[in-house]
């Protein structure tokens, strides 16, 4: 079984002036938020500590308002369907959440009886369910580990098998929230190489919130930056990692390193505007050009 093929021209997810205040709170976490994403999108999600993501998370999951707890105003619309009408049970098959800590994931002793779980509880058939471990395991470069116990595994392996677990349902929105925070610099890449796999094989619509600028650049097709609850900007990464300004005035978040460098470069006059890049591999090319011409 394979992920559904993308329709470029639909919106599978609506979000329209969504507010969320939790008991204890203050004031509002979520503060007026409204977007879109079509089928098929990478969309990246940044911002500081505070800004509101994983609570925005949670509502795209569905969770919030059913199974968490506080006032939540306006609409959330997950393929057509409205998570106030909607129980979390019932998007389960439709959209899959890997939270940040990968020892809050694993609930099977094997690799093999975490991948089963979430299936098991829709009454699969074990057949079917068999039949999709290894197809999963794949899709996160784990080939073969079917049986291995997972608190032996390494922390980017169990974040791996957490991703595997979610595409078990095989999903139509992914949700990644911050999955390489607990992660040593190993894990990360490990988590980074499997995303960058899906991203590249598969036609799921993938929402990666990430404090990782650079693999954001790499992977999204569309960053939302979000402060103290609030959209502030959103588009491409060739288009929103120009405002250098936003950045350095959003509470401690950064531009990737390429970006800050050639902004600067290119503000000194030694650089055209058109030669502005996030990506680190066009940003090498960059470089190496001005050097030469330096030497030449």
């Amino acid at each position: 079984m394979t992920l559904p093929a993308s329709d470029s021209n639909s919106d599978i997810v609506v979000v329209d002036d969504l507010h969320f205040k939790y008991p204890t709170g203050q004031g509002e976490t979520l503060q007026g938020l409204s977007f879109s994403i079509k089928s098929g999108e990478f969309i990246g999600i940044t911002g500081p500590t505070g800004a509101g993501k994983t609570t925005l998370a949670l509502c795209l999951r569905g969770l919030i308002p059913h199974a968490v707890a506080g006032q939540m105003t306006g609409t959330v619309t997950i393929g057509g369907r409205n998570t106030r009408e909607t129980t979390p049970a019932a998007l389960g098959e439709q959209v899959s959440l890997v939270f940040q800590d990968p020892e809050a994931q694993i609930i099977g002793l094997t690799v093999s009886e975490d991948l089963a779980f979430g299936p098991e509880n829709y009454e699969w058939p074990a057949e079917r369910i068999l039949a999709q471990i290894p197809i999963q395991l794949k899709r996160v470069r784990l080939e073969g580990l079917e049986e291995r116990e997972t608190f032996s595994l390494s922390g980017g392996q169990k974040q791996r098998v957490a991703l595997a677990s979610a595409l078990m349902m095989s999903p139509t929105i992914i949700i990644l929230d911050e999955p390489t925070s607990e992660l040593d610099p190993i894990g990360k890449e490990e988590v980074f190489d499997a995303v960058r796999h899906l991203r590249d094989e598969y036609h799921a619509t993938i929402i990666m919130i990430e404090h990782a600028v650079e693999q954001l650049a790499e992977f999204a097709d569309r960053i939302i930056m979000m402060d103290q609850g609030k959209i502030v900007a959103q588009g491409a990464p060739r288009e929103l990692f120009r405002n250098v300004e936003l950045f350095h005035r959003t509470g401690g978040e950064r531009l990737p390193q390429v970006a800050e460098l050639l902004f600067a470069l290119e503000q000194d006059g030694m650089l055209p505007a058109e030669s502005f890049t996030p990506y680190e591999d066009e940003a090498v090319q960059v470089l190496t050009r001005l050097l030469e011409s330096a030497h030449g």
